[in-house]
């Protein structure tokens, strides 16, 4: 706009601040850098998560899911991730409209939890599908990242014994000409798909890698086979059914990042199987998110909190 006009971009920018814009008058500037709260945004279906705006700072945010992201998404943004703290902002809002609240979906932290049973004592807690699941695909990643160090370490011993004996070093090379260093570097996003959607190549790889490594092979087959429970079961006797399964088939494979998981999902797993009541998700948190950070990319960066919590909840809120 300033290069349309030919004005310099960065004065534009502080008359827009200082002069165009209402950032001096709004009602919110105070307190803004340490909580914002929009009562009216409030809906039956929420989101809670956090991001980091600036310097790893967290705030936690709370969003209407029925806004899609768009103007009237954002009700609370509070600074850090105490949970008193964001109980305390949220209890400004009248006790009659956050009884409306019928379902908000989070992450399995122990403060997102106590916030919405403290805040909306009406609501169901729904703990998010795809954190469940993402906790499986890290911990497959952890198993293939402990095979690619043992065969770094396998390969530098190589290397150090071909020099002694002054003979030159040749790496394996598989049909696909991938070394093993290479097969387990080269493996990490295929790992992350359903079988069905690797290309020819990714297919190949798969194959040498689970022949190698067939524990890589069980534990893929653990988190597709989570994610097909998600995907295809519908009411929560069946998934209770499927789940408690899948749980046996982690404590026979004997992975111990896995028995952590099951562990986990067996704690919290009454809000994991609410899930298969509406289906819902935090993926318009997760979502709005992504928009935040394009927002703060756009300004290089956020050098004035407040006045990038005033632009963006100009737009969001």
């Amino acid at each position: 706009m300033a290069k349309f006009y030919g004005v310099n971009s960065r004065n534009l920018q502080r008359q827009y601040k200082d002069y165009l814009s209402d950032f001096k008058q709004w009602n919110q500037k105070v307190h803004a850098k340490q909580w914002l709260l929009f009562p009216k945004n409030i809906g039956s279906y929420l989101s809670l998560d956090e991001t980091a705006f600036s310097n790893g700072d967290l705030y936690t945010i709370l969003t209407n899911k029925k806004a899609k992201g768009k103007k009237g998404a954002i009700v609370c943004i509070v600074k850090g991730t105490k949970a008193d703290t964001v109980i305390e902002i949220l209890s400004k809002i009248p006790l009659k409209q956050r009884r409306k609240v019928k379902e908000v979906t989070l992450d399995m932290a122990g403060n997102m939890g106590l916030i919405v049973k403290k805040s909306f004592i009406e609501a169901t807690l729904v703990i998010d599908r795809f954190h469940v699941q993402k906790l499986a695909l890290d911990a497959l990643q952890d198993i293939r990242i402990k095979h690619r160090w043992d065969a770094l370490d396998a390969e530098n011993s190589a290397i150090e014994k071909a020099r002694n004996n002054n003979e030159k070093y040749t790496p394996i090379l598989f049909s696909n000409g991938d070394t093993l260093k290479q097969l387990l570097a080269r493996s990490r996003y295929l790992l992350y798909k359903s079988n069905s959607k690797w290309t020819k190549n990714q297919q190949k790889r798969a194959k040498i890698l689970f022949e190698h490594y067939p524990d890589l092979e069980k534990a893929y087959k653990l988190c597709q086979n989570l994610s097909w429970i998600f995907n295809n079961t519908k009411g929560k006797t069946s998934a209770l059914i499927r789940l408690a399964k899948w749980d046996e088939k982690v404590r026979q494979a004997a992975f111990k990042s896995f028995n952590t998981i099951a562990r986990t999902m067996s704690i919290h797993y009454k809000n994991i199987l609410n899930y298969f009541d509406n289906r819902s998700t935090n993926a318009s948190a997760e979502s709005f998110n992504a928009k935040i950070k394009a927002f703060r990319a756009q300004f290089r960066g956020v050098r004035n909190v407040e006045f990038f919590l005033f632009r963006l909840t100009t737009i969001f809120a």
